[in-house]
Parts: structure tokens; sequence; C-alpha cells
């Protein structure tokens, strides 16, 4: 697996004046007794204050600021709100690989927090559709914190799709190229695919047992007729699942096959030369034997030359004649 780039950092020059980080921006929405609240990647200032608005437990400030938390759910009964760490895959430009974006949700019966730790668009599209749009936004709140955490998975979800599709693409493109004389360039490019595949696979393999808790622990939040909605949640992940199998098989298939195809015209190269090799061979015993210092018929005559030169062309020809017939050539 090729070596991560080296990320660059920059240093301070001139007056060594420390550049403060402008506090993330909490946006906020309110209606029908519901709030969602969204901020990006909060510092850990802005985690407390929001802990101490909701009253969440110490460790889940922690989680939230923490650079990398595994899936899981963490349901508090008493205190009366739910709290998710979910994964979703992005494709990162820095390094030019998909990666895992992480979002924290903190669900109660009267708001919807929703932590990403780096911008995920289907999050901020619903924010900004429901604050553009008052009819949707009552809407929406109005079923509930349970409804809107339904929403904002669905968009998740359906933004997932779109990147295994490009994977596809990407594996017809190879698929097509293997047999058009480019089957050394095809090695680097199943490469990268197959680590994108891996890194999707890292990302949604426990996604799945966390979706089935947080079905079984997010009924408490939603009304009795919508309790169904998140099947369809746990449902995608599964389909998502599936589809990154078929595509580990066909990689994997068309890595055999590309090796076959090199494999297959370096014998072709090596007959080739064999067969060159094999025909020159007799013509240089011919040429050895009256290159020899020994007297022989016909020496310095001009008629001896042609006579050597049409016993080597016969020689060449029966040869050839012979890989042909044995279809070697």
């Amino acid at each position: 697996m090729p070596n991560l780039p080296r990320i660059r950092r920059s240093r301070a020059r001139g007056t060594g004046q420390v550049v403060v980080r402008p506090a993330p921006l909490v946006h906020e929405l309110s209606a029908s007794d519901l709030t969602w609240v969204n901020v990006v990647a909060p510092d850990v200032e802005t985690a407390l204050t929001l802990a101490e608005r909701f009253g969440w437990h110490p460790l889940d400030v922690e989680d939230i600021v923490s650079k990398r938390q595994r899936p899981k759910v963490d349901d508090y009964e008493d205190d009366g709100y739910l709290f998710a760490v979910l994964h979703f895959p992005v494709f990162d430009q820095t390094v030019q690989r998909l990666n895992a974006a992480e979002l924290d949700i903190f669900i109660g019966h009267d708001y919807m927090v929703t932590v990403p730790n780096r911008e995920l668009l289907p999050v901020t599209r619903l924010f900004r559709r429901c604050e553009e749009d008052e009819r949707l936004r009552e809407h929406l709140f109005a079923r509930g914190s349970g409804r809107l955490l339904y929403e904002v998975l669905d968009d998740l979800f359906d933004y997932c799709f779109p990147i295994l599709d490009k994977i596809a693409h990407k594996l017809d493109v190879i698929e097509d190229e293997m047999f058009e004389g480019r089957s050394y360039e095809v090695v680097r490019d199943l490469s990268n695919v197959k680590q994108e595949i891996i890194s999707y696979r890292k990302i949604i393999k426990p996604e799945r047992s966390t979706l089935r808790v947080l079905e079984r622990r997010v009924e408490a939040f939603l009304p009795e007729e919508l309790e169904l909605y998140f099947d369809d949640i746990v449902d995608s992940a599964e389909r998502i699942w599936d589809i990154l199998d078929n595509y580990k098989e066909v990689v994997e298939g068309l890595e055999s096959t590309n090796e076959s195809v090199i494999s297959h015209r370096q014998n072709d190269v090596l007959r080739l030369l064999t067969v060159i090799s094999v025909t020159i061979l007799p013509l240089t015993l011919v040429t050895g034997l009256f290159g020899m210092n020994v007297l022989f018929p016909g020496e310095g005559t001009h008629e001896a030359f042609w006579v050597i030169v049409g016993a080597l062309a016969v020689v060449a020809v029966a040869t050839l004649g012979f890989f042909r017939l044995k279809r070697w050539l």
C-alpha cells in the first residue's frame, strides 16, 4: 500500500504572533417545541457550553472533541437523551483518498444536536432547507426528534450511493483498458480502486451493528406509526455492504484477469524470441563450419558463397515451416 503523503506544516515567520482560530459557529433552528443545533468540529469550550445547556455526561464531551471514536450508541435513559457516533465516507481532497467523517448525534425529546467533525454536505443542505423553508421546518419538526434524525440519516445514506457509482464506473473503465494494451497502467488503477473499496468497507462494517442498536434505542423518541422508518436506514446500510462485497469480488477477479493478460503477453514475447533463437541456431552452425580455417570444396569462388547462402535460406525456411506445422507460430 502506498505511503500517505506527508502533511506540510507551515511555520510562523516574522513577528511570531499566535493566530487565534475563530470559534466554530453554532447554528440553531426551532419549531414546534423542537430545537435542532448543528455545529461543525466544535472546540472544548463550545462542547462544554452545549453540554451544560442540554445536560450531557462529561464523557460525551470528551468523545465529541476527540480525533476519532468508533461507531456506538449510548442510551442515557435517566437523563432523557441518546448519544450516537456514526461514520460516513467522504473523499479527502488533501490526500486524494476516501476517508471516514464522524457524526456525533445527541437526541432528546425536545432537541437534536448534530456534531460532524468536518462538514457533511447532506446535513448542511438539510439544515439550510429547513432554515429557508418554514413549511418544511414545521412539517419535520412537528413529528419529533426521532423523525428529524431519520431525515438526516436518510440523506446521509443517499449520499453514499453516488460514491459507489463512481467506484463501479472506475471498475468498468479498468476492464475496458485491460484489453487495450494498458495492462501495466491498470495495475496502479486497480490498486487505487481496491484501496477505496477497503476504506469504504472499514467504514460500513461496524456501522451495521450500530444502526441495529440505534433502531431499537430510538423508539423512545419516535411516534408509534414511525417506528418502521429506521428499517429503511438499516436496509440501506446492508445494501451498501452487499454492493461493496460484489465490488470486492469484481476487483479481485480483475486483478487475476490482468495478471493472466500480462503473463500471456510475456509468453508471446518469449515464444517469439525462442523462435528467432532456434531459427538462427542451425544457421550459426552452418556458417561456423564454413568459417573454420580449413580447406573446403569451392573455397575462394563466388559460386561457393551463393551455394552457402542458398543452404542457409533453405534451412531457415525449413525450420520456420516445422514451427508452423507444429502450430508454434
